[in-house]
């Protein structure tokens, strides 16, 4: 390859990893043609991209960003997994394709977050983490819970006093 070529490839994916300072590396290893369409079907309707690339221009392409520590020391054929709505749910659907039986062979190979460089265990663990929107759900929650405790304390204590006002009531008249 000429490095005409080679520069040409290297800004193409360079404008297409622009703004990106999340990424997962998978392994894609034994998958058919005909598996990797669906493959890539259904990361798209997740909103995910995967690109395989070669190491050298990719290292390249990505030099000065923060993905250019999940390149480093990389040997073999690699494939990039970006987008979805965080990280975290990228790893899940990673993980999650990487089990079943119809995509034998791939796999999490690792990535980069926060400017870290993450391992595939990492990227395991990563993905039993809970996403943001329900990270959002379990922040709104606990924000929530005081005021709602204290609207039970109130009405309790307001219910017990109307219970025995009743109780005395009750108790004045006989009527027991």
């Amino acid at each position: 390859m000429s490095k005409y070529v080679k520069n040409l490839i290297s800004e193409e994916l360079s404008k297409r990893l622009s703004g990106e300072s999340e990424c997962l590396l998978v392994n894609v290893i034994g998958i058919d043609a005909n598996k990797t369409m669906t493959l890539r079907r259904e990361l798209r309707t997740k909103n995910i991209q995967l690109m395989v690339v070669k190491n050298s221009l990719v290292r390249r392409a990505t030099e000065g960003t923060p993905l250019a520590c999940a390149f480093e020391g990389l040997e073999g054929p690699i494939a990039i997994a970006w987008g979805s709505e965080d990280l975290v749910s990228l790893a899940k659907e990673i993980v999650r394709l990487g089990k079943e039986a119809d995509y034998e062979g791939f796999s999490p190979r690792g990535g980069v977050m926060d400017q870290a460089m993450l391992t595939s265990e990492q990227v395991h663990e990563v993905s039993k983490w809970p996403s943001r929107t329900e990270q959002l759900s379990i922040l709104i929650g606990q924000i929530l819970a005081p005021g709602a405790n204290l609207t039970s304390q109130l009405t309790a204590t307001g219910g017990l006093l109307a219970s025995q006002i009743e109780q005395h009531a009750e108790g004045e008249d006989g009527s027991t």
